[in-house]
């Protein structure tokens, strides 16, 4: 806007100048109490705490300024609202204090079905018989899995041995024979062997009364301790199919250690 007429006159130049410092003073307190640096921003860090944006891995942005109140008290921001702002929040009370409908009930759940059955393992159909050693001894087999403890359980009867791993006639993999080489003073029908020999034949017949031939390949003697890096190799479900039997042996050492030793033949079958 222009001056009024007696703009020129000292009088009116001192008005003027007493208006700009007050507007000067004005200007500077509101800096003081306003700015940025002289109040914390409600929601944003505290400059000697780690920025919650680094933690959360986002970029947390501000409320616009124009919404922010920068050291106004609580009390003081209310009154500031306008009657359009208190009407819009009593609507909104009131809205939000009315009771929602109650949700529709559920659709009932479909009818179960029913889950389909495991297929069992192909060695499992195969119902275990009977095994024949080399120099004519005979064990009785039963079907066993190694438990958690990664042992396998063999019967207590002396003319029993556990039948573990592939089924006979398969592709691929080990079937495991394990019995006792003697029990309660007796001598079982595994100790035979700790005299087997490179090709000698041993028969495995399955409940069915099919027979299935095989001839001794290899011959092992090994320490207990050394057996869990080589067991791998001997009873593992890959490589050319083979029956694996197993007894022990060797010097005793008492109580639940048994003997020290295993004695491993390995026979491949007869074509």
């Amino acid at each position: 806007m222009s001056l009024s007429s007696d703009s020129s006159t000292p009088a009116a130049w001192r008005r003027a100048a007493g208006v700009a410092a007050v507007g000067g003073a004005v200007g500077i307190a509101g800096l003081l109490l306003f700015g940025p640096s002289a109040m914390e921003v409600p929601g944003t860090a505290h400059p000697v705490q780690q920025p919650l944006s680094h933690v959360l891995g986002h970029n947390l942005a501000m409320p616009g300024a124009a919404e922010v109140r920068f050291g106004v008290p609580p009390e003081r921001a209310a009154s500031d609202q306008t009657i359009d702002e208190q009407a819009d929040d009593a609507v909104a009370e009131e809205v939000t204090t009315q009771a929602a409908p109650p949700p529709p009930p559920p659709p009932p759940p479909p009818p179960p079905q029913a889950a389909p059955a495991p297929e069992a393992p192909a060695q499992a159909a195969q119902r275990p018989g009977t095994i024949r050693l080399p120099q004519g001894g005979t064990a009785d087999l039963v079907r066993r899995e190694v438990g958690p403890d990664r042992v396998l359980p063999v019967p207590d009867g002396i003319d029993q041995a556990t039948w573990w791993g592939t089924g006979l006639g398969a592709e691929s993999g080990a079937a495991v024979f394990a019995g006792h080489v003697n029990w309660q003073g007796r001598r079982g029908p595994f100790a035979e062997l700790w005299d087997a020999r490179i090709g000698r034949e041993v028969s495995v017949m399955d409940q069915n009364g099919r027979a299935w031939r095989f001839a001794v390949s290899e011959v092992h003697t090994v320490h207990k301790d050394d057996l869990p890096a080589r067991a791998a190799a001997l009873f593992g479900q890959d490589g050319p199919h083979r029956i694996v039997l197993v007894t022990c042996g060797g010097r005793w050492e008492g109580g639940a250690l048994g003997y020290e030793d295993n004695r491993i033949v390995v026979a491949t079958p007869i074509s």
